[in-house]
């Protein structure tokens, strides 16, 4: 009945009672994901003359409520297939300042209607072959970065800026075409960098460091929607990098790993928004080029290194081994190195491990990205090996028993998803240089074995990749109980079910078959 009467008004009606109608349908059915089919007729022909209706001069009020009611319409594929032709997508290209090569963003009152415009073109998209189609036809791609770098710059446009970016990562989203278009032809990874420097309002105080206001507000939320969708359409850009990176392009590349550090180092408006925001940058950096994940640590200035020898001076002279790793006004610092990022990743993947849910998608990207930063960057590996493996002190319990990193990454190396057992285990052996014996100190024979079977270390030894010869020092604790550790002895069944010395095991079963030979 409603989209009865909104097709006569749109049909018959003159602006006025057209922008009335659809204000009253789009109030109405806002929240509307699912649709009758017995209207479907109805809402197609709605969806036909909504497009008349745009074709004509109307205000920008009217155009709005028709724009809002058809992104509404657009969340059924079945009354998409009619009205996606390349004369209507035109129409909405048109009003979303697509087609303009000049400089034609300054009226604010066209705002609404360039948003609600790709609004509608991100569902009819994602929704629409044809309409992915005609997006190829149409060179969409090329007028969105066009329309991104009028934007750049201009802090009070965001929401433009949001769904740009959301309509880019649904495009190379579903083409890969469109990816690398996006990579090469349109400089997509330069263009989106900027938006995300611009979106942080990054200063920069060196090639690769940025300044960070520890007592600055949050990011808004639509800085925060805006970063988060550019770092998803970058994620598409860069997926394939690892496998084709070149060193002319290692400077782009710095200069992206250094603005997710410094994304890393600030907050979003809400809890939920920061881990979001995180998340998707965790992502990202596991696209880039392992080499370039250097720029994640940095030099300490002169005035921090003075900071940190009078922090190193004033800790207790027992505390030998912690003296490396300090904090100094709120600044994480390791051999010289400031670790803010390693930390705060490090965090991320703690809170990842106590969810208890999803580990497949929310805690494996982060232990992967920790995992080859550790094998490729010396000072990231001992840092993470001081924070996640410190001195063994507590020797009576089991390794996975506690509340520790350490005691959760051994729990997660028995887990029943194969790849989360594998890249917890995979962690902490990269952190133990590939030694196995390292690795069984830390985590015991049983949690280690699915590792060392696959790797063919169940006898000992170290692993492919070199690492330094630092010490790995052991605790008094640990020296103290280590000659009364039992040997690992090989078990097997007994002919009752139960276990015992795999020597006496085989011993009962040559009994056994010896009685059956007389007895034959």
């Amino acid at each position: 009945m409603d989209e009865e009467r909104a097709l006569y008004i749109v049909r018959a009606g003159e602006a006025g009672a057209i922008e009335r109608v659809l204000r009253d349908y789009s109030d109405k059915h806002r929240a509307t994901f699912k649709f009758e089919s017995t209207d479907e007729d109805k809402r197609k022909k709605l969806c036909e003359g909504i497009f008349k209706v745009l074709l004509k001069d109307i205000p920008t009020t009217c155009q709005v409520s028709c724009l809002e009611v058809l992104r509404i319409l657009s969340r059924d594929k079945k009354v998409l297939v009619p009205v996606t032709t390349k004369e209507n997508m035109q129409i909405l290209l048109r009003l979303a300042k697509l087609n303009e090569l000049d400089d034609s963003l300054e009226k604010v009152s066209e705002f609404p209607v360039i948003v609600e415009s790709l609004k509608c073109l991100c569902n009819i998209v994602f929704n629409s072959q044809m309409a992915q189609q005609l997006s190829l036809e149409l060179n969409l791609a090329a007028k969105l970065c066009n329309l991104l770098r009028k934007c750049k710059d201009r802090k009070f446009i965001n929401d433009i800026k949001c769904f740009d970016l959301r309509l880019l990562f649904v495009l190379s989203l579903l083409h890969t075409d469109i990816r690398s278009q996006l990579r090469y032809e349109l400089q997509g990874l330069p263009l989106l960098t900027q938006i995300l420097e611009s979106a942080f309002s990054i200063k920069w105080t060196d090639e690769y460091e940025s300044a960070i206001d520890r007592n600055g507000p949050p990011l808004s939320p639509q800085e925060t929607d805006c970063a988060i969708e550019a770092l998803k359409a970058l994620f598409n850009v860069t997926v394939d990098s690892w496998k084709v990176h070149k060193e002319s392009d290692s400077h782009q590349f710095r200069v992206m790993a250094a603005v997710l550090r410094h994304c890393l180092l600030i907050v979003g408006p809400t809890e939920d928004k920061t881990e979001e925001l995180h998340s998707n940058a965790v992502n990202l950096l596991s696209n880039v080029p392992v080499s370039c994940l250097d720029v994640l640590i940095c030099p300490l200035t002169h005035e921090e290194t003075a900071q940190e020898a009078t922090t190193l001076d004033e800790l207790p002279s027992d505390k030998t081994a912690e003296k490396e790793t300090v904090l100094k006004n709120n600044t994480m610092v390791y051999n010289g190195m400031n670790m803010e990022a390693i930390h705060v990743l490090l965090s991320f993947m703690e809170k990842r491990i106590d969810k208890g849910s999803s580990y497949r998608e929310g805690l494996t990207p982060v232990l992967s990205l920790l995992t080859e930063c550790s094998r490729a960057h010396r000072n990231i590996r001992k840092f993470l090996k001081d924070q996640v493996l410190p001195p063994l002190r507590d020797v009576t319990n089991r390794p996975e028993v506690g509340s520790t990193v350490r005691n959760k990454l051994v729990r997660l190396m028995t887990h029943v998803d194969l790849g989360v057992k594998q890249i917890a285990a995979e962690f902490l052996f990269v952190l133990c240089k590939e030694r196995v014996d390292s690795l069984l100190k830390y985590t015991g024979y049983g949690n280690a074995a699915g590792l060392l079977a696959a790797r063919g270390l169940l006898a000992g030894g170290r692993g492919d990749n070199w690492y330094s010869e630092d010490e790995d020092t052991d605790t008094e604790e640990y020296k103290n109980a280590k000659p009364k550790e039992e040997l690992l002895k090989p078990m097997g069944l007994k002919p009752d079910g139960t276990i015992t010395p795999l020597e006496e095991a085989l011993n009962q079963y040559s009994v056994i078959e010896e009685t059956s030979s007389d007895t034959d």
